[in-house]
């Protein structure tokens, strides 16, 4: 396998723990809070990169780029952070690390059309593969398809349109990271995400109850600002500018499965056929998406 797809493997291990974490956290900080802390958090770290960075731009900015980062922060970080955490705040970090499968699928049907990315048959196939296989784990484990009658319906439907955001974030930024450093671009559209964001955390800290900052919401939050947030959207958008949205989508496929093994491990939870059969064609789409080959 190679670095990139390496690299992004490992990140969505990482990006699977981000879920229970907030979870935590929520429970004494309100929503648009977090996600205003942790932008300011992992804001402060990429601004401090992109400060030494000191190589040239490789183009100059124009007002499309500049208007696509904006957008990028606005919808990619504010919107997907506050409809994230608002949907978790009503649903369960089971239900937000199944549901995050919206963001592959958003990305491999919009990719081509916006973008103008060709899969090759095999890794057509092998995205295939793991989104079916993603939604086998799904649905042995979302409350709604095999257990009860959708209870989580209101928190459900905020994380399927947070997880269509996130995927925004990647179909915006394709173009600008192939003539901007990774480093910049980054940084800029977290000032964006921070900009954006502030308006609901004001509100919130005048309509609802302050937030509790606990020693466990402090840790979860410099874990989400520093881990997720910053060393997350940097190490995506390095991948993003070299294998393209559509490959990386096939990618996002582990967090459930991640999520689901987790579980098993940890809560002791049932190794179901679902789990097992949906892991596997995972893994065999993975494959299949970065086995060296033709790319016709």
């Amino acid at each position: 396998m190679s670095g990139p797809y390496a690299i992004l493997l490992a990140a969505n291990l990482v990006f699977a723990t981000g879920y229970a974490v907030s979870r935590i956290v929520l429970a004494d900080v309100g929503p648009a809070t977090l996600g205003l802390a942790r932008v300011l958090i992992g804001g402060a770290l990429l601004l401090a990169w992109a400060a030494r960075d000191t190589g040239a731009p490789r183009k100059a900015w124009t007002v499309e780029d500049r208007v696509r980062v904006a957008l990028m922060g606005l919808v990619g970080f504010a919107l997907a952070f506050a409809l994230g955490n608002w949907g978790l705040a009503r649903s369960t970090a089971t239900n937000a690390a199944l549901l995050i499968t919206v963001e592959p699928t958003t990305l491999l049907l919009l990719s081509p059309l916006l973008l103008g990315e060709r899969l090759s048959r095999r890794e057509g196939l092998g995205a295939a593969l793991t989104l079916v296989g993603a939604v086998m784990v799904v649905a042995d484990g979302v409350p709604g398809f095999t257990r009860a009658l959708m209870p989580h319906w209101r928190g459900d439907i905020l994380l399927l349109l947070s997880g269509v955001a996130y995927a925004a974030y990647s179909l915006l930024g394709r173009g600008v990271l192939t003539r901007h450093p990774v480093a910049r671009v980054t940084a800029h559209s977290v000032v964006w995400g921070a900009a954006s964001i502030a308006p609901l955390a004001l509100y919130e800290w005048r309509a609802g109850p302050p937030a509790a900052w606990t020693a466990a919401a402090i840790a979860g939050t410099v874990y989400l600002g520093v881990v997720i947030t910053a060393l997350g959207y940097a190490v995506w958008n390095w991948c993003l500018e070299r294998v393209g949205a559509a490959r990386v989508a096939a990618f996002v496929n582990v967090q459930p499965l991640a999520g689901a093994l987790l579980g098993v491990w940890w809560l002791h939870e049932p190794l179901t056929p679902f789990l097992v059969t949906g892991g596997s064609l995972i893994v065999i789409g993975l494959h299949l998406t970065v086995k060296p080959g033709r790319t016709e």
